[in-house]
């Protein structure tokens, strides 16, 4: 609490959600949605599960297909994710 200069509530969180620490976890739980904005609706139609462990996205897929198409675009997928995140969260992605 400051009690000569006040600050706005609004301004108080904004400080709080650019920390480093707090934006990458954030980014961290966004990242289901990430994944859907990158590949697509078709693709995520066929994704049953998108989990974040300490660099890796581990995906669960339920096509053959689509699970192939994943494996090859892995690479730009992962710079995808990055850009969507804002930060270089993603080292690589498994398809399951």
């Amino acid at each position: 609490m400051r009690r000569t200069k006040t600050q706005p509530i609004g301004e108080v969180l904004q400080e709080f959600f650019e920390r480093p620490y707090v934006a990458r976890k954030l980014a961290e739980g966004h990242m289901p949605d990430y994944w859907r904005e990158v590949v697509g609706e078709r693709i995520a139609m066929f994704t049953h599960e998108v989990q974040y462990v300490n660099g890796v996205v581990y995906v669960r897929m339920a096509s053959s297909a689509a699970r192939q198409e994943v494996f090859y675009r892995r690479d730009v997928l992962v710079q995808q994710l990055n850009e969507r995140a804002g930060q270089q969260l993603v080292k690589t992605i498994i398809v399951r």
